[in-house]
């Protein structure tokens, strides 16, 4: 079965190009495109879609609420959302990721990368385009936020050297089972190690570890 995905912006002729690139991938299925926040999510509890690809421009609902909305709905399973047409990394790309959102991409992504993102968010990584990690890593380094981050932990959180490498891991991308084998540890123990995380640092999934890991300057950009 085909990955069904919706497809969010404001501007038409971005739809139409996104919607006519996908169509060329067998295992793709382009379920709608639209403009409106609002609209998407009818479509989103109409159609069920997998992973939804949003701008953060909209009309009606923005992107990052419309993240929000969706992670508030009651769906099974919930879409995984990517994040795309990013061209300048500011605050509201670090609150898209901190909102839910499982993949970023910059608008010069190629049909290639956009498939590659779609397949791995539906599979429950986290996925970020090689621009947007470099242009993030610079964007943090430049901001200074590492002494904000360590404001914002859990009093006396402190992450062990084997969290920190799983961290990273995850932040580039890799599922649980390519953690296990690259470190030579079961799925099981990889699983212990990001529940742990979530807890030691209050996130609630992937895609805030993902989040953290980069506003921390935990991971280097590939």
């Amino acid at each position: 079965m085909p990955l069904r995905v919706l497809l969010c912006d404001d501007r038409p002729l971005v739809l139409d190009g996104l919607s006519s690139l996908l169509g060329q991938e067998e295992d793709i299925e382009v379920i709608g495109t639209t403009s409106s926040g609002m609209q998407a999510i009818m479509l989103i509890r109409e159609h069920l879609p997998q992973v939804v690809v949003t701008g953060l421009s909209l009309q009606q609902i923005q992107g990052i609420d419309l993240i929000r909305k969706i992670r508030s709905e009651d769906l099974d399973p919930a879409p995984r959302i990517i994040v795309f047409a990013i061209n300048d990394i500011d605050d509201g790309v670090a609150e898209a990721m901190h909102a839910g959102a499982s993949g970023l991409l910059a608008d010069d992504a190629s049909r290639e990368e956009m498939a590659m993102a779609i397949r791995a968010v539906a599979r429950g990584q986290a996925m970020l385009g090689p621009r947007i990690a470099q242009r993030l890593m610079e964007w943090f380094r430049e901001h200074d936020v590492q002494s904000k981050i360590k404001a914002d932990m859990p009093v006396g959180t402190v992450l062990t050297p084997r969290e920190k490498e799983i961290l990273m891991l995850t932040a580039h991308g890799m599922s649980t089972e390519d953690i296990a084998t690259e470190l030579f540890i079961g799925p099981a123990t990889v699983r212990t190690h990001l529940y742990r995380l979530r807890v030691k640092l209050q996130l609630k999934d992937r895609a805030q570890l993902v989040s953290f890991a980069f506003r921390a300057g935990i991971v280097d950009p590939m």
